[in-house]
Parts: structure tokens; C-alpha cells; sequence
């Protein structure tokens, strides 16, 4: 199992930057795709971004604004949201596949072993 922690959310400018951080314990998180989802009041959780277990291979909802990127020495995944936009305010989770494969796909909640608690992000208009 790995342990995750989200930080770095906050409240933000619509056109602004934020850099999320997950940091992972019990397990390296090399041995997992990891993810970023978020989830706003009365939605459904929803996909943001995918790093597969290697780092070479990224998967996005927005490939334009967002980054995706994984720190083996620190044992940490980042999320980069630039150029933010009020339809962006959610509670932003990290989670981690346990997975044999290189894959950045993984896009479906369901496929996730192990989530941090989120952090909430909000942008004003």
C-alpha cells in the first residue's frame, strides 16, 4: 500500500499558476501509475492527469494547461495547472495504480489501488 499526501492547493486568480504536490510513503511510487483527479460539489469524480510508473509516458484531460511529473528522489508526483479557470475549482486528489506496465491510460477511478485525501482548489473570477 502507499500512503499519499496532497498539498499546495489553495485559492488563486482565474489566469493564475498552482503546483500540487503528492507525496507518497510505504512504497516507492515507481512501482505505480499515478494520477491526479479532482471532484467538484454534486459531480462525478473526474480525470485530470496520468504519469505512467517509468516517467516517460504522460496522459492529460487538458494537455494544454496542466503537467503532469514524478520526483524518484523525493518520491513525489506534481500536478502544474497553469492558466486556471474558475470551471477549475475542485478538491484535487492524487492516487496510485499498481501496475505491471509503462501505461500513462489509465483514466477510469476504478483502476487506482490507493488515494490521497485531496486538497481543495479554488479559482476566482
Amino acid at each position: 500500500q502507499v500512503q499519499l499526501v496532497e498539498s499546495g492547493g489553495g485559492t488563486v486568480q482565474a489566469g493564475g499558476s498552482l503546483v500540487l504536490s503528492c507525496a507518497a510513503s510505504g512504497r516507492t511510487i515507481a512501482e505505480s501509475a499515478m494520477g491526479w483527479f479532482r471532484q467538484a460539489p454534486g459531480e462525478e469524480r473526474e480525470f485530470v492527469a496520468c504519469i505512467s510508473r517509468s516517467g516517460g509516458s504522460t496522459y492529460y484531460s487538458d494537455s494544454g494547461r496542466f503537467t503532469i511529473s514524478r520526483d524518484k528522489a523525493k518520491n513525489t508526483v506534481y500536478l502544474r495547472m497553469n492558466h486556471l479557470k474558475p470551471e477549475d475549482t475542485a478538491v484535487y486528489y492524487c492516487a496510485a495504480a499498481h501496475v505491471l506496465g509503462d501505461s500513462a491510460y489509465y483514466t477510469e477511478a476504478r483502476w487506482f489501488n490507493d488515494w490521497g485525501q485531496g486538497t481543495q482548489v479554488t479559482v476566482s473570477s
